[in-house]
C-alpha cells in the first residue's frame, strides 16, 4: 500500500495572522501531498469547491480534497459541473469525498432535501458518477432527473469520489456506490472491521474497492482535551478511550497511524483538534514528524 499523510485545514486562531493562501503555498513549498477542506457555512474556511479551485490556480503539485462535503441540498448536475471543471483545471489533483449530513447540526437546516436523507444522498451520487464518466446521461429518479445531458469539460478518466460515514449503512453504500472510504471517529479495529464490510458490500454488488483507497481523516490533541471535544466523543463512543480516536501529541500520533496501517488504511488526513497557535509551525512540525511515515 501506498501511505500517504495530508493536511485537513480548520479553523484558525483569531491572533494567528494565517491566511488560506499562506496555508496552500506553504504546503507547495513543503511537499506535502495533500490539502482537504471541510464543508462548513459558519467558519471562516472557504467553501469546499471554492477553495479547492483557489489552491488548484495557486499551486502545481498539490492534491486538493474535500474532507466532507455534503451532497443532499446540493443539486447533483451543478456539483458534477463543479467537479468536471477543477479535473480540468487540476488534472490528477482533484480527491471529492462526499458525506450524508454535516458534522454542526445547527447548519444541516440550511440545506433542505426532497426525502430521506440516505435515499437522496445514494440517488445524487449515482447521478453525479454517471454525469461524470458517461458522454450522454438520461436519469429519471424519485427526486432528481436529466436528458441526454452531457456535462463538458468531461473528464479523462472518472474522477474517484470517496465517502465518509461508519454506520452500517454508510459502509453498505461505500461498498455499492463509491470508489473509497474516508473515515472519522473510529478505532483502529472499527477501521478493520469496516474495511471487511464495505469489501463484502462491493463484492455482493458485483465490484471492487481498491486496496489504496481506505482513508481516515485524524484530529491531533496538543494538551489537554477541550471539554467540548470530549462531550462529543462520549457521546458517540461512551466506553471508547479518547486516546484511541484522537492521539495527543505527534509521537502518540505516529503510533496510532501505524496501528490503522496494520488495519488496513493506508491515507491520512491530519488536522488540528483546535485551532494551532500558529500553522506554519504546524506544518512545519507535520512535515517532520509525520511525512517520514510516507511510502
Amino acid at each position: 500500500m501506498k501511505i500517504r499523510i495530508g493536511i485537513g485545514i480548520g479553523p484558525r486562531a483569531h491572533d494567528d495572522g494565517t491566511t488560506f493562501a499562506n496555508v496552500v503555498d506553504t504546503c507547495e513549498k513543503l511537499g506535502i501531498d495533500s490539502l482537504w477542506l471541510p464543508d462548513t457555512i459558519t467558519t471562516d474556511l472557504p467553501d469546499p469547491h471554492v477553495g479547492m479551485a483557489y489552491a488548484a490556480g495557486r499551486t502545481a503539485r498539490l492534491k486538493l480534497g474535500t474532507g466532507v462535503s455534503v451532497l443532499p441540498g446540493r443539486n447533483p448536475v451543478a456539483v458534477a459541473k463543479e467537479l468536471a471543471t477543477l479535473a480540468e483545471l487540476a488534472p490528477g489533483r482533484i480527491l471529492p469525498a462526499f458525506g450524508v449530513q454535516h458534522a454542526r447540526a445547527f447548519e444541516r437546516p440550511l440545506f433542505p432535501i426532497p426525502g430521506r436523507r440516505g435515499a437522496v444522498f445514494d440517488e445524487a451520487l449515482t447521478l453525479v458518477r454517471r454525469l461524470l464518466s458517461e458522454t450522454e446521461v438520461s436519469f429519471q429518479g424519485e427526486y432528481f432527473g436529466c436528458e441526454g445531458i452531457t456535462v463538458r469539460p468531461q473528464p479523462e478518466r472518472p474522477l474517484d469520489i470517496w465517502l465518509g460515514g461508519s454506520g452500517p449503512a454508510a459502509l453498505s453504500r461505500i461498498g455499492r456506490l463509491a470508489d473509497g472510504w474516508l473515515a472519522a471517529n473510529v478505532t483502529a479495529a472499527e477501521a478493520a472491521s469496516g474495511r471487511t464490510a464495505i469489501e463484502a458490500a462491493a463484492r455482493e454488488a458485483g465490484r471492487a474497492i481498491d486496496d489504496d483507497h481506505y482513508g481516515l481523516s485524524l484530529a491531533v490533541a496538543f494538551g489537554d482535551y477541550p471539554e467540548a471535544l470530549l462531550r462529543a466523543l462520549r457521546e458517540r463512543a461512551p466506553e471508547t478511550d479518547p486516546a484511541a480516536l484522537i492521539p495527543n501529541g505527534w509521537e502518540a500520533t505516529r503510533k496510532l497511524i501505524r496501528a490503522f496501517i496494520d488495519s488496513g488504511i493506508s491515507k491520512f488526513v491530519v488536522r488540528p483538534a483546535t485551532p494551532p497557535a500558529n500553522w506554519a509551525a504546524f506544518m512545519d512540525e507535520f512535515t517532520q514528524e509525520l511525512m517520514p511515515l510516507e511510502s
